[in-house]
């Protein structure tokens, strides 16, 4: 299928797009970040609180080896990660229902910046202060009678409109 290989992929040039997991809890759901998120070849992924780590069975059967090739690191608070990815120059975006949040579709991200957007726990969502920290917030339209979706949909949606509006020349 032409797909690079797991030495390629590390060695290859990332889209400048992190993904931040605050306190998420479902292992398949961190798995299945990690999967979308080699598969769209992003620059990384911020493992916060009590969100699991590699190695780990129950991450590898979503991820189905992407945990091996997409970087990520750990951070015991949500909050250091902000930190230390505000000092690496990206742009912060809550993926949250907030007042004065951008509809994903109204959102244009600017092709010189990198961003790193924040999926929250599956209960409770992004917490108040990483809120806070952020430079915005992003938030999907949504028409039904449901006011949330599964946290690696909706981390596979924000990631290919990223993709789509600013990325996909790079690839």
């Amino acid at each position: 299928m032409g797909r690079i290989t797991p030495k390629e992929f590390q060695q290859a040039d990332k889209n400048p797009l992190v993904v931040v997991l605050d306190h998420v809890r479902s292992l398949y759901n961190v798995g299945s970040v990690f999967r979308t998120a080699d598969a769209m070849r992003l620059a990384g992924i911020c493992l916060c609180g009590i969100t699991a780590t590699p190695p780990n069975v129950e991450i590898h059967k979503t991820a189905l080896g992407a945990e091996e090739t997409v970087e990520w690191k750990y951070f015991e608070k949500t909050e250091d990660a902000i930190d230390w990815l505000r000092k690496e120059g990206y742009t912060i975006m809550a993926v949250e229902q907030c007042e004065g949040s951008t509809m994903l579709n109204n959102f244009i991200p600017d092709r010189n910046k990198k961003y790193a957007v924040v999926m929250g726990n599956e209960v409770k969502g992004v917490q108040q202060s990483v809120v806070d920290m952020c430079d915005g917030c992003l938030e999907i339209p949504q028409f039904g009678t449901k006011h949330s979706m599964n946290v690696s949909v909706t981390a596979g949606m924000i990631i290919w409109d990223f993709m789509v509006k600013s990325y996909l020349h790079l690839c």
